[in-house]
């Protein structure tokens, strides 16, 4: 099976290309025969990258033009220095991450015109998100209509959120417009406690989980028994922890005060909560945790506090997810800082240590790859580090999807 796997964002776009067959897929993870890369910054210029085993091939563009950027990207599978593939008749699937799937879809879904329409109907609740994951959509339409699509929702990882968990306290009749828990990065949440299992060789049926995403965005996500059953983001990505340049939770009260004294508009709320907010608005240096150490190591006061904000409520966190889930088995640090800052990592663990948890500095101060267990022998708790595989996991699902038909 040929698999191609399309994760579009905000500022950047990542293709994964995969050739599967079963006996392969019990190897887990699958390393990807070609990946390609756009990075959009906010001077209007891309960078392109496309890479196979042996080849390699990077193109610097001053004028961005994000449709002919993908279009460009996607030929170097089936042409020039990177070609895998004669042409895009050879793929059997597309599968697309898509961040916001609402109350309708619950499960991956084949994409048709309808389901097309649904997506860019929920850009209000994922405006930078969205309608990115339908670009990336239309581009492989317009290049081949007859190519099958899958859009696998961040969302879906959620379906079985209890309502105690979903329900805002908010008027009753709320719900029925939409407003209500989603919880987002739940195709990493979902890649991480899978292979949280694989690491100690136990069924994900019987393990109590709390994987802790921590990139610019960051989330939390409670799994007891394979079914998730609290997450920190809600209904938007904004909720939960303290992020790169998110707030995550705070008094609603605030906005209410700031619109009432008028002193911002809704739009320079929007833009401040999601873009000038968390490590970035505390620290007044960078949203990037190592800017922020840099400037810590030169004694900066703001920077620490930023620092000692997001380990303290990270922490307060991953504690308020400890009854509803009756206990843990194992915490997961995945994603850019989860995978890479062994500081924070050993900070967030020693404000847990009334849990009896106990991280092995050797361990945790080397390099992530491969996945490993962090956690000292008499840690009550184990401690997994594990480099998030998106990508992967739509793979996954999408091999999942042909084999059924098939069969």
């Amino acid at each position: 099976m040929n698999i191609l796997v399309l994760n579009a964002g905000s500022s950047s776009f990542k293709s994964s290309f995969y050739r599967l067959d079963e006996p392969e897929l019990a190897s887990d993870p699958v390393v990807p025969l070609w990946t390609g890369a756009i990075n959009w910054d906010s001077s209007g210029k891309a960078v392109l990258k496309a890479k196979t085993a042996n080849d390699e091939v990077k193109e610097e563009r001053s004028q961005a033009n994000r449709v002919v950027d993908i279009h460009d990207l996607l030929n170097w599978l089936w042409s020039g220095k990177t070609q895998v593939i004669k042409d895009i008749g050879e793929i059997d699937i597309v599968g697309n991450r898509v961040v916001h799937g609402g109350d309708k879809y619950r499960q991956p879904t084949i994409i048709d015109s309808e389901v097309k329409a649904e997506i860019d109907r929920l850009s209000i609740y994922a405006p930078l998100h969205n309608p990115a994951n339908l670009m990336g959509i239309e581009a492989i339409g317009s290049i081949s209509a007859n190519t099958p699509q899958m859009a696998v929702f961040d969302t879906t990882f959620y379906r079985d959120l209890p309502e105690v968990a979903y329900v805002y306290p908010l008027p009753y009749q709320w719900l029925e417009r939409g407003i209500r828990k989603y919880g987002f990065h739940g195709i990493s949440h979902q890649y991480c406690t899978r292979r949280a299992a694989e690491l100690l060789g136990r069924d994900v049926q019987e393990l109590r989980f709390i994987s802790c995403h921590l990139g610019n965005g960051c989330s939390l996500a409670a799994t007891k028994f394979g079914r998730c059953i609290e997450t920190t983001m809600g209904f938007t990505p904004l909720d939960g922890l303290m992020m790169g340049t998110r707030c995550g939770s705070i008094d609603p009260g605030i906005i209410l005060h700031l619109l009432r004294e008028q002193e911002y508009t809704v739009v320079e709320l929007d833009r401040i909560l999601n873009f000038e907010s968390g490590l970035l608005g505390i620290s007044g240096v960078s949203n990037d945790v190592r800017e922020i150490a840099k400037a810590i190591d030169l004694g900066n006061t703001r920077a620490k506090l930023a620092l000692d904000m997001y380990v303290d409520r990270l922490a307060a966190q991953i504690s308020s997810l400890l009854p509803r889930l009756g206990g843990v088995d194992a915490v997961i640090f995945t994603a850019g800082v989860g995978e890479h800052h062994a500081g924070i990592r050993a900070a967030v663990v020693d404000k847990l240590a009334f849990l009896g948890v106990e991280i092995d500095p050797n361990l945790n101060n080397l390099a992530i790859l491969p996945d490993r267990d962090l956690a000292t022998e008499r840690s009550s708790v184990r401690l997994l580090a594990i480099h998030t595989q998106e990508e992967w996991e739509i793979a996954r699902t999408c091999w999942e999807y042909l084999r059924r038909q098939r069969s």
